[in-house]
């Protein structure tokens, strides 16, 4: 099933490279219309049975793929304003759908390693983490407000 996208939210298919040494992957590149600008770069980890959610930043704009593991992906919308308020989205991305996820300023986002592997998520935002005064507002993972159910659905 296609899932209408949280505005602002912008998706690529990524491509593997193999050769006989390995394999090499484009996460993001500056001629995509995907891309707005540079901040920095970083890889961040979710072991299974965790989840790590729920966080937004004013400013930043991220950009996520997930390089080993799986990693189930959730957006939620909380912008008044938006056309797609209240709307959520789940992206699963990783070893078997390379995808990039671009995440706007005030959409909620969070992920959890899907199966019984370290998901590791590398993000390109676009600005550079302040340490004194962090763009990064939390709620929990288990937000009334959002009402996300994080759990493995089975069927």
């Amino acid at each position: 099933m296609v899932q209408k996208l949280i505005e602002g939210v912008r998706t690529r298919p990524l491509k593997l490279l193999p050769d006989d040494r390995g394999w090499l992957m484009e996460i993001l590149r500056s001629d995509w219309e995907e891309y707005q600008c540079f901040g920095q770069v970083y890889a961040t980890s979710v072991y299974p049975g965790v989840v790590k959610a729920w966080h937004y930043h004013k400013v930043q704009t991220d950009y996520f793929s997930c390089v080993a593991g799986m990693a189930k992906v959730v957006l939620y919308d909380g912008r008044k304003d938006s056309t797609t308020y209240r709307q959520i989205n789940e992206f699963y991305i990783g070893e078997l759908n390379p995808l990039l996820v671009r995440i706007p300023p005030l959409v909620h986002h969070g992920f959890r390693a899907v199966g019984d592997r370290v998901a590791l998520i590398v993000n390109a935002p676009t600005h550079l983490y302040n340490y004194k005064e962090p763009d990064e507002f939390r709620l929990p993972y288990d937000a009334k407000e959002i009402g996300y159910d994080w759990s493995v659905q089975s069927g």
